[in-house]
């Protein structure tokens, strides 16, 4: 089947907004970041203007937004702008649970209503947002009540936050002279854009190591016409990428060149061909093949835990409550810094916890205080380094990351796994999740990592040399044997292409990261993937 083939677990490139795929670029931060701002301006009464072309992140941005408000926040969500003013009203009033009565029809009586609403969530320190998604679709009438909203006030503060998020039309409109009281009242706006070329690559990465993908099939060239075809937009990137797959798989093929990302482009996207063209018969073929998948296919987590010995009797559905693990606390900044000033300056700890999750024992390694490893035990390996966080991810261990206590000395967490927002740390005294952009602010990128591989690796094994370790590395990277083995050009330039596979960088030597990506398919911990 097309997973197998891949050693996929799910779909990586489904259209559907899964928020575990979600992947949030440089110019999706900054658009958060801008719709986030806007709300927490909380009484200032102005619009936030979200923008951007089809199928390029608006609606996913939207979910996240209304995922990470402020919990004293009460948010209407208006899907369906297409309505005339009165209706538009009447969704507001039922989305934030407000009791119309037969005030319906009556413009007078729904604001009358809201009115009353928005006074008493003010006095209990509430604030109230509506959010409309593709707004470009309202009436000229149905903005101007809008805007009318916001005339909804006290003597010091506007009682309601309106968020629009639209297409490029809305910016159109709102260009318009008849709409320029709505247009002078908007305090944040943003449109974004499509994805550059290295964060289409990142993009693709992202999904198929989410899915639980190992050996990254698209190659460099793919890469580049995907984003060419797709214009960097991300529904777009899915469907052609998803397309590619398929065509990989009814050709048995495991590396994907930019010819399959052609006739797959041109198969999934006919209006950007110019022509409309008979399916492929293999395509009409694996498809069959999918649909069989689907039948009986249910996704599960990864990874699969163990399975339980044949004389424990499994837990009961209230059993099983009983025992499910409390939830980790996700701690804002101000706890954060609270929390790792508390914590011990000695890295000895939250090593120890790392080797555990290894079955190392303590005499593997030895620590010193600033937190480097030398490894004693055969098999055992220490590394060291700075690097971004998504390129850590990307080796999926679990990694230990030098992190900034208020006093300025270092403190110690173990990355333990993160989605596309939060991260997760184990601490010396317990397992925290904080937002990725506030582990920003107190990590500079350090990191001390353990892995398995032969005792024999020397790190770096670099071009010209010869060794146990690099006949290890030739025969992972399915290079032909030679004696004495060499690490010669085409073993560099093996190594490049599995670099650029897996986001690293591109420098053609067997460096740490490189060495324990290649180490990964070994047995040992996983990052987790579903916090």
């Amino acid at each position: 089947m097309v997973l197998e083939h891949y050693g996929l677990a799910e779909p990586p490139f489904s259209i559907t907004p899964d928020p575990r795929f979600v992947f949030l670029s440089e110019r999706h931060r900054d658009a958060l970041a801008h719709l986030l701002f806007g709300i927490g301006q909380g009484g200032s009464g102005g619009f936030v203007q979200l923008t951007g072309e089809v199928g390029t992140g608006k609606t996913t941005l939207s979910r996240l937004l209304l995922e990470q408000i402020p919990q004293n926040t009460r948010v209407a969500l208006v899907l369906n702008p297409r309505v005339s003013a009165i209706e538009l009203l009447e969704t507001i009033c039922e989305e934030l649970h407000i009791d119309v009565g037969d005030r319906r029809g009556s413009v007078k009586a729904l604001i009358d209503a809201l009115n009353a609403y928005l006074l008493d969530a003010y006095a209990q320190g509430l604030r109230v947002v509506v959010v409309i998604d593709e707004a470009q679709n309202l009436s000229v009438e149905a903005l101007e009540q809008v805007r009318l909203l916001t005339n909804l006030e006290t003597d010091t503060q506007k009682l309601l936050q309106i968020v629009l998020l639209g297409q490029p039309e809305l910016r159109a409109m709102l260009a318009r002279e008849d709409l320029r009281q709505l247009s002078q009242r908007i305090t944040a706006r943003f449109h974004l854009t499509p994805l550059d070329a290295d964060e289409t690559a990142e993009y693709l990465r992202h999904r198929y190591r989410i899915a639980g993908g190992q050996r990254f099939p698209f190659t460099a060239r793919a890469l580049r016409r995907i984003h060419a075809r797709s214009g960097g937009v991300p529904r777009l990137i899915n469907v052609i990428a998803e397309r590619s797959l398929l065509a990989g798989y009814a050709r048995d093929a495991t590396a994907l060149d930019e010819r399959i990302v052609d006739l797959a482009a041109d198969e999934a996207l006919p209006a950007r061909t110019g022509s409309r063209r008979v399916p492929w018969p293999w395509i009409v073929a694996a498809g069959a093949a999918v649909l069989a998948l689907a039948a009986w296919w249910r996704p599960s987590p990864l990874p699969a835990p163990a399975p339980a010995p044949a004389a424990t009797k499994a837990p009961t559905p209230s059993a099983a409550a009983a025992i499910r693990p409390a939830a980790v606390p996700r701690l804002e900044p101000p706890a954060l810094a609270a929390r790792l000033q508390a914590e011990a300056p000695s890295p000895r700890p939250t090593w120890q916890r790392l080797l555990t999750l290894w079955h190392q024992p303590a005499a593997a390694i030895t620590v010193d205080d600033a937190g480097r490893c030398t490894a004693i035990a055969a098999g055992v390996h220490c590394a060291a380094g700075r690097a971004p966080l998504d390129r850590l991810l990307a080796l999926d261990r679990p990694i230990l990351l030098a992190l900034r206590a208020q006093d300025g000395a270092p403190r110690w967490a173990l990355l333990l796994g993160a989605d596309a927002r939060r991260a997760r740390l184990g601490l010396a005294t317990g397992t925290i999740d904080i937002d990725r952009s506030t582990l920003q602010t107190v990590w500079d990128g350090r990191y001390f990592a353990l892995w398995l591989g032969p005792a024999e690796l020397a790190q770096p094994l670099l071009p010209g040399g010869t060794g146990p370790g690099v006949a290890w590395l030739r025969e992972r990277l399915k290079q032909p044997d030679i004696n004495p083995p060499r690490y010669d050009t085409a073993l560099a330039s093996a190594v490049r292409g599995f670099q650029q596979a897996r986001g690293l960088p591109t420098d053609g030597v067997a460096g740490s990261e490189t060495l324990i990506a290649l180490a990964g398919e070994n047995s040992g911990p996983r990052l987790q993937r579903e916090l």
